[in-house]
């Protein structure tokens, strides 16, 4: 009920202002509408062949609008609707119907829309007023337009009432998609949320992150803003600025705004600038940034993206580059033929061709004046005074119009007749004769046969989906120089489907940078691969951070560092990851090579000295080096170069173990007998009292002494393996690194390692000792000499060997198999190749009597000597041969030597524990005797 009053109103208000028009001798048709064609069924036409209403912030009174600032590029748009209707009947589409059509000029201002809709709807003069209006048949089935989202808006609402389709080719607005709202709209044009994502991905794909936008604060303007703004956040896009201009030129403050617009843009560092704006407002933004000689790169929307009042204006080019989306075009020769020769549809009017041959063709002196009279506005914008044909211009006609303006933008409004020619075709049952259906038939039943209408058009398969859009895409263009003026070139698409555009020209020429690379727009610099964004107060200024280690970024200006797969790593700043490096001894490499070839020739070394031990085993050097001993650390010292192969190769728990064991217990063996030798001398030449001596001398059990100190190190061993044994190092690598070691772990805790290596420093230590006791007796009786070099060189090389061993944890396995390498060649040249040259090249003469006397004269505190006192000396004078017997003895001091040859084979100094011990010494400056104990000196 509240319903019907309500239109009841509406319908009152409308007769009553139709009464006042005709009361007052308006004829409605040629006031409202301005072009006619009769039909069968008839198509309204609602598009603005005039830019705007004369003094609409003035208006007070509901007197007509007074229209200005002929549209030549939408005059064309309705001409184009115009000719595919005459194209359609003469085709014979609707067999036995014929399309007519009603134009009425908005003037791009929404009440004027509204009073042409209710011309349009009107029967008889007048809105009848209904509460169910599913049988309302008005004249006009189904408009065509509007051009701009705002007066669509408006129309629909009205149009919601009555259920007449509203079919546009030029309004994107998203809210026009909403059919809770304006069920009656549909449109041969994608909405603007596509059109703001395409946006948004071309400045994506042109890198520019830091924009202006200029948007009207109209319908269109505010709803094209925020949907940018989604799109544009998605695609890590910020707005330097944003600007709402008065979407009408007359508005109060319009100039100032635009003023204010300009500075913004001139101040600003953001060298993109979006205008969501009317052809109008664009232009006049234009001449203000021409004055001040600024220059951008400007994105259009598709409200101007095609203007061509835009591309002729004066010193266009100044602005810079200009780029945008525009609806899918395409040229139509036979339209452009008609537009050549331009009529009037037989039996119908049409004052808007009339009105453009009288500004083409009928010229006035006085508008080319100093001071053209008002009039001569629109005049002057379409010709010269060259121009001027004083014939009657209705039958005038030329290719201005071809040329003037881009023919192919109308391309939509024609598949849109062609839209309204199908759905008719099915509502009106059509075959290829006749057509059976209803002519005066509901709008709303053609409104339903349009959305559900598939149709081919120039190869083009156009249907609407369930928002009534179409979703063809887009255009990109670009706004290239043609001399002084602009020409539209398309340098790619915009697929809506595949959201991805497609561009090409792929280089260009830049005006901003006046060469083929293109202008920067950034709120901060570009991440390179390998730097992430740490965001400052938006999402576009920031600062570049490094990625750590473990991350990667494999593209610019990423958000966040991302994680190495499983099984990857990568090191700072990198820009991908790899897999890490496996790192242990091989067998190839040079320094393995060097520790293998250094191993083999100790074998050799060992192998050549052993011969010699047994070649030469009855001379006096083998002898005096224990050949028996000497081979039994040969034995061990080849045990300890076996150890060291097993360090190459990559490492298993079983090598982990047998290397550190091989190596304790060969060279524990090999100290066990340098210990056993140092130990002989030590008894033999330093003084102690008798019962010590006795004591100490009992201790001196070679073989006991080396299986008893072997075998402490190898319980050690067990005890090593059985608790905390030797395995691989499972200790993740370092961050900094990218290689994996593949090393042994000598256990979690290190003591069984540490127990080892402190067994056998500690009997090197009192081997050295033992010796350094005894480093005055003459090398001839001892080894003490080699003994200490030897110790000390092992025991420098092993305090060196762990801070290494700690610190340098990739060098780890390489510093130990050096330090078994330089302590066991430290033995080889200190105890057997010295024994070898004096078996081979030493002297023949140094007998036992010359090895005394030189010994005498080391020891003896005086060169003065007794004369009376019977010396080792006088014993050789009176001597012509020596021959030691197996159990004589040389006495000093309170020890006991005694030189004998138990097997022939071999001469060796041992103590004498059995007999008695005499407390003097055997060289002194009172009293030097030279005693028998057993057998005495053959001479």
């Amino acid at each position: 009920m509240q319903m019907c009053r309500l239109l009841s109103l509406l319908s009152a208000f409308t007769v009553l202002s139709s009464f006042l028009a005709i009361v007052d001798g308006c004829d409605i048709d040629e006031s409202v509408c301005g072009a006619q064609a009769p039909g069968d069924v008839v198509i309204g036409i609602m598009l603005p062949s005039h830019g705007k209403v004369k003094a609409v912030h003035e208006r007070i009174t509901p007197e007509n609008f007074d229209c200005s600032d002929f549209d030549l590029s939408s005059f064309v748009r309705s001409l184009a609707v115009m000719h595919e209707i005459e194209v359609i009947n003469a085709a014979g589409i609707l067999p036995g119907v014929r399309l007519g059509y009603l134009m009425c000029d908005t003037c791009s201002y929404p009440s004027r829309a509204l009073q042409n809709v209710e011309h349009m709807l009107a029967i008889n003069g007048s809105l009848d007023v209904k509460c169910n209006y599913s049988d309302f048949r008005p004249r006009v089935k189904v408009i065509i337009g509007a051009r701009y989202s705002e007066v669509s808006i408006s129309v629909a609402r009205l149009l919601n009432v009555y259920m007449v389709p509203l079919l546009s080719s030029s309004s994107s607005s998203p809210a026009l998609s909403d059919k809770l709202r304006f069920p009656v709209v549909i449109r041969t044009v994608p909405s603007d949320i596509h059109q703001t994502e395409a946006l948004a991905k071309m400045m994506a794909y042109y890198q520019w992150n830091w924009v202006g936008v200029v948007y009207g604060d109209d319908d269109y303007g505010k709803a094209a803003f925020q949907s940018f703004l989604g799109d544009a956040e998605a695609n890590d896009v910020c707005v330097a600025y944003q600007e709402v201009l008065p979407h009408y030129l007359d508005h109060s403050n319009s100039e100032e705004r635009i003023k204010q617009a300009v500075q913004t843009i001139r101040s600003s560092n953001a060298q993109i600038v979006l205008l969501i704006l009317k052809s109008e407002l664009v232009k006049v933004l234009f001449k203000e940034m021409i004055k001040t000689n600024t220059s951008r790169v400007w994105i259009s929307s598709d409200a101007w993206s095609r203007s061509s009042s835009i591309a002729q204006m004066d010193d266009i080019n100044k602005v810079g580059d200009i780029l945008g989306f525009t609806f899918v075009s395409s040229k139509s020769e036979s339209f452009d033929n008609y537009l050549k020769n331009l009529t009037v549809t037989p039996g119908g009017y049409n004052h808007f061709i009339e009105k453009y041959k009288n500004l083409r063709f009928n010229c006035s002196s006085e508008c080319f004046s100093s001071n053209p009279p008002s009039y001569c506005t629109d005049i002057l914008r379409f010709k010269s005074h060259n121009a001027c044909n004083f014939n009657d211009p209705q039958a005038q006609n030329d290719d201005y119009l071809v040329k003037s303006t881009d023919t192919s933008e109308s391309y939509l409004h024609r598949v849109a007749v062609w839209a309204v020619a199908n759905a008719l075709r099915k509502l009106l049952k059509c075959n290829d004769s006749t057509c059976s259906g209803e002519i005066n038939f509901p709008p709303w039943k053609l409104l339903r046969e349009l959305k559900k209408v598939q149709f081919e058009f120039n190869n083009q398969k156009f249907f609407f989906d369930e928002h009534g859009d179409f979703v063809n895409g887009y255009d990109l263009i670009r706004w290239e120089k043609d001399g002084r003026r602009r020409r539209i070139q398309k340098i790619g698409i915009y697929h809506i489907l595949d959201r991805k555009i497609e561009l090409d020209v792929k280089e260009t020429t830049w005006l901003l940078t006046d060469n083929t690379s293109t202008p920067q727009s950034r709120c901060s610099k570009s991440c390179s691969p390998g730097w992430v964004k740490k965001i400052l107060n938006m999402s576009c200024c920031y600062n570049c951070t490094e990625c750590v280690e473990g991350t990667y970024s494999d593209d610019k200006d990423l958000p966040n560092c991302k994680r190495c797969p499983k099984g990857t790593w990568s090191l700072k700043g990198w820009t991908k990851c790899k897999p890490r490096s496996e790192f242990f001894l091989r067998w190839s490499d040079p320094h393995p090579i060097t520790i293998i070839a250094a191993a083999a020739f100790g074998f050799l070394l060992l192998m050549f000295t052993c011969i010699v031990f047994l070649v030469y085993r009855n001379s006096l050097p083998m002898k005096k080096a224990e050949v028996r001993l000497s081979c039994v650390m040969k034995a061990g010292l080849a045990v300890s170069f076996a150890s060291v192969i097993l360090f190459v190769g990559k490492p298993n728990v079983h090598l982990c173990r047998a290397r550190q064991v091989m190596y304790a217990m060969g060279f524990t063996l090999c100290v066990s007998c340098i210990l056993v030798k140092a130990y002989r001398t030590f008894l033999v030449f330093l003084p102690f009292g008798q019962i010590t001596n006795r004591r100490l001398h009992r201790l001196y059990k070679p073989p006991v002494i080396v299986i008893v100190l072997t075998a402490l190190q190898g319980i050690i061993c067990l005890f090593w393996l059985i608790f905390d044994s030797p395995d691989i190092d499972d200790k993740p690598p370092s961050p900094q690194s990218m290689t994996k070691m593949i090393q042994c772990s000598e256990g979690k805790t290190y003591i069984g390692f540490g127990i080892m290596l402190s067994y056998i420093a500690l009997l090197a230590l009192v081997g050295f000792l033992l010796a350094f006791k005894g480093r005055k007796v003459p090398q001839e009786f001892s080894e003490t000499g080699y003994i200490i070099f030897s110790m000390l060189m092992y025991l420098f090389v092993w305090v060196c060997f762990i801070p290494v061993y700690i610190t340098s944890t990739e060098e780890s396995t390489t510093v130990q198999p050096s330090a078994i390498l330089v302590s066991s060649y430290g033995v080889i040249f200190c105890h057997f190749l010295p024994k070898c040259y004096e078996a081979l090249w030493g002297s023949k003469t140094d007998t036992l009597e010359s090895i005394l006397r030189r010994w005498r004269v080391i020891s003896s505190p005086s060169p003065e000597t007794d004369k009376d006192t019977p010396t080792m000396n006088t014993v050789s004078e009176n001597t012509s041969r020596v021959s030691v017997s197996s159990n004589s003895t040389v006495l000093r001091s309170s020890e006991t030597l005694s030189v004998i040859s138990p097997t022939d084979s071999e001469m060796a100094i041992i103590p004498m524990s059995k007999e008695k011990i005499h407390p003097y010494p055997l060289f002194t400056n009172h009293v030097t005797k030279l005693r028998n104990r057993h057998r005495s000196l053959s001479l």
